[in-house]
């Protein structure tokens, strides 16, 4: 499932990310506690990051439970209301890994904020993708409002962190608005799979300038 994930954010990008997500994963609580160096914040998925001597070191946390849900209701033959959450913290997780080493292959930096709003923008076409399918249970048209009309966030989150993954939602429903606007309704035709990845390349800076220019076209 992780790796039909991976090539899957892979193929709508026209990346081939450099490294396996299965070889990164970490399934174990207890593990996550080990490495972060403190009791771990209660979350079905995060990413740990850390440099070391010009060497970055990866892992990704994804709760067990979360990936026994999805193999038991596979997205890819049916995505609906009983695991379209679940769908979307696990892309969630494997955009963040994708993201992080494709662009540290290409010695690009890149920010927090970044991270997070391609990773909001990759579930909504993530999913608008599987709707799409014959088995689709959710109509496209409502998937806008599913994935931003009311964005939750983990009371856990430090006002920092909270701040950062509310512009991060803001940014990324604007884009999406916009690719709603722009483009016809439906599998996302080879116009809006081009903007797409144009978006993908660029840093933070560029980014943003164009989701505030494409939200008021």
């Amino acid at each position: 499932m992780l790796r039909e994930l991976q090539n899957f954010l892979g193929e709508l990008y026209a990346i081939s990310p450099p490294a396996d997500v299965r070889d990164y994963l970490v399934t174990d609580r207890r593990l996550l506690a080990a490495l972060e160096g403190q009791p771990a914040r209660e979350t079905p998925e995060k990413l740990l990051l850390r440099e070391s001597d010009g060497t970055l070191e990866v892992s990704l946390y994804l709760d067990a439970e979360l990936l026994e849900r999805l193999e038991g209701s596979d997205p890819f033959a049916r995505l609906g209301p009983e695991n379209l959450a679940d769908f979307c913290l696990a892309v969630e997780g494997i955009s963040h890994f994708n993201y992080v080493v494709w662009n540290a292959a290409a010695d690009r930096r890149f920010t927090q904020l970044e991270l997070e709003m391609q990773a909001e923008v990759d579930k909504y076409v993530g999913a608008r993708v599987l709707v799409n399918q014959p088995s689709q249970a959710v109509p496209d048209t409502a998937l806008y409002e599913l994935l931003f009309a009311q964005p939750r966030f983990a009371d856990s989150l430090s006002a920092e962190e909270l701040a950062r993954y509310e512009q991060a939602c803001r940014y990324a429903s604007w884009y999406c608005r916009s690719l709603e606007q722009r483009y016809a309704t439906g599998m996302p035709a080879p116009e809006m799979m081009q903007e797409l990845r144009r978006f993908f390349r660029l840093p933070q800076p560029a980014k943003i300038s164009h989701i505030h220019s494409a939200a008021y076209v």
